[in-house]
């Protein structure tokens, strides 16, 4: 079974992030993390290759600079390979133009049976790119998976739902994104990561895919006028309770137009 996870390199969320006071966008000029949410993608296509007895890993990703920090620590899970776009010509590209990167980039591993996403990524939460592959690709696609079978050809995924969870099945090949938690990311291994650096990242550009013009600031359908702090919170009403409390708690309740 041959897996392709969707993973996201971002600025460390331990230190606090910059914005570039030309583009404001978060800046991504040092080094990237991969992002924790894409760990358990990570995590649940490598247990899902061994459970199917053979097959493998492979990760696509889009950043800055050559960047593949993150990546290695996908390959020190155990991925087999990765595919890297990056591009300068990707600076501003949106949720949509990301979703036009990944899907060629997809389109070049040869018998994908699946693909994994996180749910959305921890640095931008449009929690729309997975969607948009899938309908690039048309893809059959199951979103908040909280657990994933794999029976022949059809794929049987338990949905995250605010009640409790549904039973859906698809057609493979699919798209399926997962929830934080729906398993237990690996911690990689010395062995894994003196491995991971001779593992092969194929670097691609917005030529190499064909979307010359589609993404970046000049393909993007978005443009950022201000950032602003965000308004303080105010305080409180604080009612002492004299034995009138509840009087005044309904008061204030029904003045808001709750009860």
């Amino acid at each position: 079974m041959n897996v392709v996870v969707c993973v996201k390199q971002i600025p460390d969320p331990a230190d606090p992030g910059a914005l570039d006071p030309t583009t404001k966008t978060l800046k991504r000029d040092g080094k990237l993390i991969l992002d924790e949410s894409d760990s358990y993608g990570v995590e649940m296509a490598l247990q899902l290759v061994t459970a199917a007895g053979g097959g493998e890993v492979t990760l696509v990703s889009m950043a800055p600079n050559g960047e593949v920090s993150g990546l290695r620590t996908a390959l020190a899970m155990g991925a087999a390979k990765a595919i890297l776009v990056s591009d300068d010509a990707l600076a501003g590209t949106d949720a949509l133009g990301t979703a036009k990167v990944l899907a060629k980039a997809i389109e070049r591993v040869e018998g994908a049976d699946l693909v994994l996403t996180a749910t959305e990524s921890s640095d931008g939460y449009t929690g729309t790119v997975p969607e948009q592959i899938a309908g690039l690709l048309d893809l059959p696609s199951v979103t908040f998976a909280k657990q994933i079978e794999v029976s022949g050809s059809t794929l049987k995924v338990q949905r995250q739902t605010e009640s409790g969870f549904d039973d859906v099945e698809c057609p493979l090949p699919a798209l399926v994104s997962v929830t934080a938690g729906v398993v237990e990311p690996r911690y990689p291994s010395f062995k894994g990561i003196m491995a991971a650096k001779s593992k092969p990242v194929d670097t691609l550009t917005v030529a190499d895919l064909g979307l010359d013009g589609q993404v970046g600031w000049a393909g993007g359908g978005q443009q950022i006028v201000a950032i602003e702090e965000a308004p303080a919170r105010e305080a409180g009403e604080v009612i002492e309770d004299d034995g009138t409390a509840f009087e005044k708690i309904v008061a204030y309740l029904d003045n808001l137009k709750v009860l």
